[in-house]
Formats: structure tokens, C-alpha cells, sequence
């Protein structure tokens, strides 16, 4: 089976195990199982942070002022990510996987309180329940239809490079009309990656998926696509205030 050391991705082409056979089936479901239970607790513990930011009254008001809290977060935020991503005896290797993937859920967590606290509490319920409920709908998507998007990663990664270029304009110029268009389709963007993720985690019919082993990078990539997509999808309540 051939297996790319770096993201994890399985050719089926080369799949040492037979194809729909009791044993790889079982296998699957259990990461499936596996990936889900750590997304949702990733979910859970950063929707408990956030609301410290949200509803303390102080701890929001110290975060407005001192911007640093940002900086560090995103720094240990980004540093994490490239051992997990780039390291793939950390990530195989528990518990050390485990401690990664907590302490980066830790800081995107309090990264993401800090960006909270800029907006009012009502305007992040609703676009998180928002992305709830889309996260919800790609996902039966993902697991219903005869479309491949694991064929798509090329497509997804020249989108996700456009999309960066496209935001630093937008910050360069400013402009109300600009920032929701950006917001809008990085929106669009990750909603893609959702069922793109969800799909080479699934494995079966499609081309190529992720090795079983490869549960924490599966939920990394999944808890990602999902906080992305709250972000823009925040961004545009926030850009459509007066």
C-alpha cells in the first residue's frame, strides 16, 4: 500500500487489503469512530473557552486590550500544527499524538476566544449554529454522494492560494463590500474541504483516503475545515454590521 509519509494519503490503487472485505470495513468504521469522538471533543472544550471570552466581562475586556494574547496564541497555534502536519512519528506515536493535538486545540481554542471577544455574543452563537448546522449537511453529503472529491485536493489547494491573495488585498483596500465578498467565498472554500476531508477519511469507493493510523491528522484536518469555516462565516455578521 502506498502511503505518503508526509499527509497520509493511501492509494487504493495499491491497497494491500481486499476492498470491502469484513476486516477493512471494521477497521474503517473504528476511524470513523475514532476521528469523530476527538473532533467533538475539539469542539466542545473550544465552544467552553470561548465562552469565557464571551461572557466574562473581564476576561473580554482584557483581551481588547492587550492584542499579545493574540500573538502568542497564533504563534504556539502555528508551531504545533507544522509538528503535527510535518512529523509523522509525533502523530502516530501516543500519547505524545494526543498531547500535541490537545495543546493545539488549547491555544486555537484561546485564539479564537480572543477574535470572539471583538464581536458581541449573539452574532458568534448564530454563526456558530449556523455552521453547525452546514458542517451537519456537507457531512451526510460527503457520506451520500457518488461524486469523488478526494480527486479535488489540487483544485482545493489553488483555491485556498487564491483565496489568501484575494485577503490581502482586501485588507490593503478595506473596503466593506470587498471584505464580505472575501468572506463569502473563503466560506464556499472550506465548506469544499469539509467534504473533501470527510471523504479521505471514508475511504471505500473513493481514489484515495487516509491510512487508519492516521486518526489525529483526519481530525485535525476536520476540526480546521470547521473553525475556518466559523471564522468567514463570522466575519460576514460582523461585516454586515452598520
Amino acid at each position: 500500500m502506498y502511503q505518503d509519509a508526509e499527509t497520509g494519503f493511501a492509494d487504493h490503487a495499491d491497497n494491500t487489503f481486499q476492498e470491502g472485505s469484513f476486516g477493512e470495513e471494521a477497521i474503517r468504521k473504528g476511524f470513523i469512530r475514532k476521528v469523530y469522538g476527538i473532533l467533538l471533543t475539539q469542539i466542545m472544550f473550544t465552544l467552553g473557552i470561548m465562552s469565557i471570552f464571551l461572557y466574562i466581562q473581564e476576561v473580554r475586556d482584557y483581551s481588547k486590550q492587550n492584542t499579545w494574547l493574540w500573538i502568542v496564541a497564533f504563534v504556539m497555534t502555528f508551531i504545533i500544527l507544522i509538528v503535527l502536519a510535518c512529523c509523522e512519528n509525533v502523530r502516530r506515536s501516543f500519547p505524545l499524538n494526543m498531547i500535541f493535538l490537545g495543546l493545539f486545540t488549547f491555544f486555537e481554542a484561546f485564539l479564537l476566544g480572543t477574535v470572539a471577544a471583538h464581536y458581541e455574543a449573539d452574532e458568534v452563537m448564530y454563526a456558530a449554529a449556523i455552521t453547525a448546522v452546514v458542517v451537519l449537511g456537507l457531512t451526510i453529503f460527503a457520506f451520500q454522494t457518488k461524486w469523488d472529491f478526494t480527486m479535488m485536493g489540487g483544485m482545493l489547494c489553488v483555491l485556498l492560494l487564491v483565496l489568501i491573495v484575494f485577503g490581502i488585498l482586501a485588507a490593503i483596500f478595506h473596503n466593506k463590500i470587498l471584505s464580505m465578498v472575501y468572506a463569502s467565498i473563503g466560506a464556499l472554500i472550506f465548506s469544499a474541504y469539509i467534504v473533501f476531508d470527510t471523504q479521505m477519511m471514508l475511504g471505500g469507493k473513493h481514489k484515495y483516503a487516509l491510512s487508519p493510523e492516521e486518526y489525529i491528522f483526519a481530525a485535525l484536518n476536520l476540526y480546521l475545515d470547521i473553525v475556518n469555516l466559523f471564522l468567514f462565516i463570522l466575519a460576514i455578521f460582523g461585516g454586515s454590521r452598520d
